[in-house]
């Protein structure tokens, strides 16, 4: 039996009561999105509690009724109404004047009679959408459109070519990105997901797709570079103060750039204070370097044992001098330490930090303890582990016999190095920024001279800062046995996040597919594929539903 006709005129569809707060909270939260910040989260929410309310709203302080609006946002609700009665637009937020306003488009505020009138992007769309200015996704758009017409370039930048001009366009601004890493700040992030930049090769290189060509061509039109091609204009327009914002960098970490004479700096050796604990008020590794005449200073390392710094002699604040983080750090384990952190997992993760630590000489001094038959582990665990650390992660492996021969390399590691750096001229430079190009990580008869600061160190090898979705997807992929830091990189590379490596797995045909997925995955200096075996043992891990065996 058919169903019944239902006969009669259909609901029109409510019209939304509030537009204009509509609007500026979807501006809020789609520039909080592109410059990755977690408001975003916020406005979303309030963007929902607002849609759901029936009535219209005839201030911003009436909205305080509503879920998720708070004292802060009312307050900047009104401020933006009052911004907009005052030019001109005298419309309550929730009149039928104001509706059909914000139905074909127009603008909710002033905007500069150069830019046009953008469409408002939706969540996740490319078409639609425009970087707001003084925005770290429209400086990358732009410097990118930039490369791809000078005749000379190669329509690509890569990670740190992008920092260093983006840095050159706003001095002082600090890009806190590590060296080594492969995850861009926010706005090149958004830029990604947008496919408006495409990422190709390793190392990375950014380059514009159709699309972001398009917008980035656009936005050069609606500041009038008409010079963009080459020459003059290629220094237009400057990068905004609050790009130092995108790059996960707050306003009191932005440092003057430093620079250090001969004469006006002295060679400082800091000891983690984790190293002076030990029986009594000093411990003994402190008073060897005491009587060696080293002079060093105890401080909170966040990755090694030992650093040296080039300490301002004469700085306009005694209370804080101006230091240099020379181009050298020393981790110092004993052999019962070894075999604990072998064990533990800390091994390799305290090599994969030292290795991003942003510093070139990493020193791994061995110190024996004991003997060899007292230890966890055999002999030739701990040679096998020791040799690794030198052949394949590059570290300088220094045995010794005991604290005192540990004190006395230190000591002569702190006078070569002050032998080494007479009569240099230190400069500053910023997370992601390369240092010299003649000196680099090999031997050289000239140091790195461009160095970080002794904060910008520190504060960038924190242990338990906020992490990306993507560094935690590493850290977990390294809990499998045969991961290395270089591999779970390469996968990575590839895979951004577990969604996406499961999306895969997902449009595999086959569960052979599916364990095959990763093995000619390149990894490591030689380029080598990943292998069956570990493609296998992640699928095993990633695909099957029930406990693993």
């Amino acid at each position: 039996m058919a169903a019944p006709v239902r006969l009669g005129r259909k609901r029109p569809l409510p019209v939304c009561p509030n537009p204009l707060f509509v609007r500026w909270l979807t501006e809020w939260r789609d520039e909080a999105a592109s410059r990755g910040r977690r408001t975003q989260f916020v406005f979303q929410k309030a963007l929902r509690s607002l849609r759901r309310y029936p009535l219209p709203l005839r201030s911003g302080k009436e909205a305080k009724i509503l879920l998720h609006f708070g004292d802060g946002l009312c307050r900047m609700l009104d401020q933006r109404l009052q911004q907009h009665r005052s030019s001109g637009g005298d419309r309550a937020p929730g009149s039928s004047e104001a509706r059909s306003s914000a139905q074909e488009g127009a603008p909710a505020e002033v905007q500069d009679s150069s830019m046009p009138v953008p469409a408002q992007p939706k969540a996740g769309g490319s078409g639609s959408y425009w970087p707001p200015r003084h925005s770290g996704a429209r400086a990358v758009l732009l410097l990118l459109y930039r490369e791809h017409l000078n005749p000379s370039g190669h329509s690509f930048l890569t990670k740190e070519e992008l920092v260093q001009r983006c840095t050159q366009k706003a001095p002082g601004v600090s890009t806190k990105v590590a060296p080594g890493s492969a995850q861009p700040w926010p706005a090149l992030r958004s830029l990604l997901r947008r496919n408006l930049v495409l990422r190709t090769h390793q190392p990375a290189r950014y380059s514009l797709t159709p699309e972001g060509m398009d917008l980035a061509q656009k936005l050069a039109e609606s500041e009038d570079l008409s010079l963009l091609n080459v020459g003059i204009g290629l220094e237009k327009p400057e990068v905004p103060g609050p790009l130092s914002a995108e790059l996960g960098v707050s306003e009191g970490s932005v440092q003057q750039s430093l620079e250090l004479r001969p004469g006006e700096y002295r060679v400082l050796l800091c000891v983690d204070v984790g190293e002076t604990k030990g029986v009594g008020h000093r411990s003994e590794l402190i008073c060897q370097l005491q009587r060696l005449h080293v002079t060093h200073t105890v401080r909170k390392l966040h990755v090694g044992d030992f650093v040296w710094v080039a300490q301002e002699t004469r700085p306009r604040d005694p209370a804080r001098p101006g230091e240099l983080v020379l181009d050298h750090i020393v981790e110092r384990k004993r052999l019962d330490d070894l075999c604990s952190s072998i064990i533990d997992g800390r091994f390799r993760e305290q090599k994969f930090r030292l290795k991003r630590c942003g510093l070139g000489h990493r020193i791994y001094l061995v110190e024996e303890h004991g003997s060899m038959h007292n230890l966890s582990l055999p002999e030739s665990t701990l040679l096998q582990a020791v040799t690794n650390t030198q052949v394949i992660d590059g570290f300088f492996v220094k045995r010794t016999a005991d604290i005192k021969e540990s004190a006395a390399y230190l000591a002569l590691l702190t006078r070569g190095l002050e032998r080494l750096y007479q009569g240099h001229t230190l400069c500053s430079r910023l997370w992601g920024v390369p240092g010299d190009p003649e000196s680099g990580n090999g031997p050289s008869p000239s140091p790195l001279c461009s160095l970080l600061t002794f904060n910008d160190f520190n504060a960038g090898a924190i242990k338990n800062k906020a992490q990306s979705v993507r560094e935690v997807f590493v850290r977990q992929l390294m809990q499998v046995r045969g991961v290395s830091g270089e591999k779970a990189a390469a996968i990575v590379d590839r895979y951004s996040t577990p969604a996406s490596l499961l999306a895969a797995y997902d449009a595999c045909a086959t569960p052979k597919e599916q364990e095959m997925l990763l093995s000619t995955i390149k990894c490591g200096r030689l380029q080598r594929n990943l292998g069956p075996a570990l493609s296998r043992t992640l699928s095993q891990l990633y695909c099957s539903y029930s406990p693993l065996t």
